[in-house]
């Protein structure tokens, strides 16, 4: 073209089928209205719900029964961020937490940048999971981080959090996460212990480890011992 074009990437994305399979039609019958969908669970299941269902480029079958997936996300990720407003800044961050933390932001914000957004859907639900596991527990910052995260993908439930946080202005105007490269890295690795060719336990050991550090650790376990004793 003479002219520049208006967009830096074209991305095609897939079709999403009626719940039969097949292509969405009147004729068939199997037409799914977004609005009924809005009107039972709300503007951001849908949009979750889309963007859930798998890769942007591929073909997938609309099954309404599988929104309430990421409803039960949503509802879970409000209590977290109610529990740490409860919190206030009582609650500091262990190392597991923060690892986990810095793990999803780089997760989401690679992903968001590739498109992929089932995956980034995906780590947030882990990290919430994790978040609910401390029962109660919540770092004020890891609900910040995580309201700023959802926002993109349900900005209804990502403003109603940050609101909930004690902040007057919207997080539209708030600068997107940071992670630290170095904490998103690992540094020991979980590894299965096997007698005879048949697991009997898992290990975590430092990445650096040598194969005595890692047969010392192993021998530690105790169905391990009792296998070798017996």
């Amino acid at each position: 073209t003479k002219h520049p074009e208006p967009f830096q990437k074209l991305v095609h994305q897939g079709m999403i089928l009626g719940t039969d399979g097949e292509k969405m039609s009147k004729s068939r019958g199997n037409v799914v209205n977004p609005d009924d969908v809005v009107d039972v669970h709300g503007a951001d299941a849908l949009r979750l719900y889309e963007m859930f269902m798998g890769p942007l480029e591929a073909v997938k079958p609309w099954q309404t029964s599988q929104v309430a997936g990421v409803v039960r996300f949503m509802n879970k990720l409000y209590n977290v961020v109610q529990a740490a407003v409860d919190n206030g800044d009582s609650v500091e961050m262990d190392d597991e937490t923060t690892r986990i933390l810095h793990k999803t932001m780089k997760k989401v914000t690679e992903d968001i940048e590739s498109m992929s957004f089932n995956t980034a859907i995906s780590a947030m639900m882990v990290l919430t999971n994790h978040l609910q596991g401390l029962k109660g527990n919540v770092p004020r910052e890891a609900a910040e981080k995580l309201a700023l995260m959802v926002s993109p993908f349900a900005p209804h439930i990502g403003e109603e959090c940050w609101s909930l946080l004690g902040h007057g202005e919207s997080l539209a105007y708030h600068p997107w996460v940071e992670f630290d490269e170095a904490l998103c890295i690992d540094n020991t690795v979980k590894m299965g212990v096997q007698v005879n060719g048949k697991k009997k336990g898992e290990i975590e050991i430092p990445k650096d480890a040598d194969q005595d550090g890692a047969m010392a650790e192993a021998m530690k376990q105790q169905s391990v011992t009792n296998f070798l004793e017996g």
